[in-house]
C-alpha cells in the first residue's frame, strides 16, 4: 500500500474548497496516510486527521463566523486576536498531535528569526493559531516564548515535510490567480498582491507533488468570505470530479 500525502495551501475563507477536494478523493477511493498544511488548510487537516468525515467537516466551518472567532486586540502588533477562534478548535480537536488518527504537520513562520517552522508533535491548537495569524490583522502567537505567523509567509503548499515521507503527494491549492479581477477596488488589488507574492513560494512544492488541484473560480470570493463556506465547498468538489480523470489517478496511484 502506497503513502499518501495531502498538502493543504492557505487562502483563508477559500480553505474549505479543500473540504470538496477531499470529499472528491474520497469518492475515487483516495485515502491519505498524512497530511500537511498552513493556515485555513492547517485546520482543515487537523480536522481531517481527526477523524471527521467531510460532511462533518463542513458542518463545523459553516458555523464559525467573524463574530464567534475574533476579538478586538489589546496588543501590539495586529488588529485581532483569534481567542474566539481558540475556543472553538478546543470543542473539535484534541490538545496533542499524538491524539489525532493521522500524522499533521503544520507550518507557520517563527517571526523573529524570520524561517518556517513545521509542527508534528506537541500542542495542537496552538500550532494552528501560529499558523493562521495574518501579519497586520491579527496579533502574532506566543508559542514556546516564541512569536508566530502565518505559515502562507514562506510556505503556503507545505510539500517539503511530506516529500520524503510518501510514494504520492496530492496538493490542493486554493489560491490560484487569475487575469480577471476588478482593478479599481483597492481591497482586491491589496489582496490580489498579497496572493501574488504567496504564490512565489509554492512553485517549487508544486514540483514536489505528483496532483496539484487548483480548483477554478475561488479567486472570485475574499479570504474573510466565511459565510460562503458551501458555495466555496461546492467549487472544489465539482471541479475535482469534473477534472480529475480515473485513469489518470490511478497512473499515479500505481
Amino acid at each position: 500500500m502506497k503513502e499518501i500525502g495531502l498538502v493543504l495551501s492557505g487562502g483563508g475563507a477559500r480553505g474549505t474548497a479543500h473540504i470538496g477536494v477531499i470529499q472528491a478523493l474520497e469518492e475515487f477511493g483516495v485515502k491519505p496516510s498524512r497530511i500537511s498544511g498552513t493556515s485555513a488548510g492547517s485546520i482543515v487537516g487537523a480536522l481531517y486527521a481527526a477523524g471527521y468525515s467531510p460532511q462533518e467537516m463542513l458542518k463545523i466551518v459553516t458555523q464559525v463566523t467573524i463574530f464567534n472567532s475574533v476579538r478586538p486586540s489589546l496588543a501590539p502588533g495586529g488588529l485581532l486576536t483569534m481567542d474566539g477562534f481558540r475556543e472553538l478548535l478546543k470543542k473539535h480537536l484534541p490538545a496533542d498531535f499524538g491524539q489525532l488518527k493521522l500524522p499533521l504537520t503544520v507550518a507557520a513562520v517563527e517571526l523573529k528569526i524570520g524561517q518556517v517552522t513545521y509542527f508534528d508533535s506537541g500542542e495542537l491548537i496552538p500550532a494552528i493559531v501560529s499558523s493562521c495569524s495574518i501579519p497586520g490583522v491579527f496579533s502574532p502567537m506566543i508559542y514556546r516564548g516564541v512569536p508566530y505567523v502565518d505559515g502562507g509567509i514562506l510556505d503556503n503548499l507545505p510539500a517539503q515535510p511530506l516529500y520524503q515521507k510518501c510514494d504520492v503527494l496530492i496538493a490542493s491549492h486554493c489560491n490560484r490567480v487569475t487575469p480577471w479581477f476588478d482593478s479599481t477596488n483597492m481591497k482586491i488589488v491589496i489582496e490580489r498582491s498579497l496572493l501574488m507574492a504567496i504564490g512565489a513560494n509554492t512553485r517549487h512544492s508544486k514540483e514536489m507533488c505528483d496532483l496539484v488541484i487548483e480548483p477554478h473560480g475561488l479567486d472570485k470570493y475574499s479570504a474573510f468570505d466565511i459565510g460562503k463556506a458551501k458555495e466555496i465547498f461546492d467549487l472544489g468538489y465539482k471541479f475535482t470530479r469534473e477534472n480529475l480523470k480515473p485513469a489518470q489517478l490511478q497512473k499515479i496511484l500505481d
